[in-house]
């Protein structure tokens, strides 16, 4: 990446993973690295604390919220329209329009100005973080890209390190929320589903760093996330139960049969386990299948360029 003290040249992202060889040079770039150690540094940052737990309200923070809740906004302005198809409501390309509308100056209006040029970048993943706009369906790639916008916002160190619990608790659950409400008013399909065999049908890494709040918990433990009176008392606290509220309020029938592989994941004996566990897994489920990861795009701020890691000296 540009030296960030240079004025630095920001580029439009493009895809550049188009065949399923591509996948090793993304396994080696500099953007997962970059995505992948983001990750891994908010699942520290919330390792054993509760949503609750004081955290920094940075300006930055204030505005992203602020940003999503205008987003949320758009969803009461843009009800669902009658259509005889009952899943995929046809309002949402219209919510979707209104964001690749506005997305630019949201942008511009969280960079300092020295780095307004990046917002090239931050708007392609932006954009992509809330859904396809054309078959009205979400997934872990989808997911993706907002992740990926937040790690942009990162590296330009509009966010910083005291910044991470807020990240998780403030933003990305603010981003949880405004999902479940898009995924809920415009029955949006899940993009890719698995079904029964999926850890879920839209979310994957608010598992990860759900399970990382609940490591060293005095009481709860992995097999009660299956219990719904103690889903219901401990949502507000844990984004895991947080996830698993939002499939019982979908889903129904017995949870081993509509969400299998959660409930295998129950049978763990402890949370540092099913998060390191899950982190195994999103690598290969999510981040090294080319169905999911094809459409994702590089530019400056994610390179997909050689990490510093696997050059080999000459």
């Amino acid at each position: 990446m540009a030296n960030l003290e240079q004025a630095p040249v920001f580029a439009e992202p493009k895809r550049e993973i188009l065949n399923r060889n591509d996948v090793v040079k993304w396994e080696k770039s500099q953007a997962y690295s970059d995505y992948l150690g983001f990750i891994l540094t908010l699942n520290d940052a919330v390792k054993g604390k509760k949503m609750s737990v004081d955290c920094s309200t940075s300006e930055a923070l204030t505005k992203l919220i602020t940003m999503l809740e205008t987003m949320d906004t758009w969803i009461d302005e843009t009800p669902p329209i009658d259509q005889p198809q009952r899943f995929g409501n046809k309002a949402f390309r219209t919510w979707c329009s209104r964001l690749e509308e506005n997305a630019d100056i949201m942008i511009q209006g969280l960079l300092p100005e020295k780095f307004t040029g990046a917002s090239i970048e931050l708007a392609a993943y932006l954009k992509d973080g809330f859904g396809n706009k054309t078959r009205i369906d979400y997934g872990t790639g989808h997911e993706a890209c907002f992740i990926a916008f937040l790690c942009c916002l990162f590296k330009l160190r509009v966010l910083d390190q005291s910044d991470c619990a807020s990240i998780v608790f403030r933003v990305f659950q603010r981003y949880l929320e405004l999902m479940r409400r898009l995924q809920s008013t415009y029955r949006m399909e899940p993009a890719g589903s698995q079904g029964v065999w999926g850890l879920d049908d839209f979310q994957f890494v608010p598992f990860i760093w759900g399970s990382s709040q609940l490591i060293d918990h005095p009481s709860l433990e992995p097999k009660d996330f299956v219990k719904s009176s103690v889903v219901e008392s401990d949502h507000l606290d844990y984004m895991f139960f947080g996830c698993i509220k939002f499939i019982n309020e979908m889903k129904s029938g017995p949870f081993a049969e509509h969400s299998n592989v959660l409930w295998g994941i129950s049978s763990v004996k402890i949370w540092d386990k099913v998060n390191s566990g899950l982190i195994k897994m999103y690598k290969a489920e999510v981040l090294s299948k080319f169905p999911v990861i094809q459409h994702f795009v590089f530019g400056t701020l994610l390179s997909l360029e050689e990490a510093e890691v696997f050059k080999k000296p000459l």
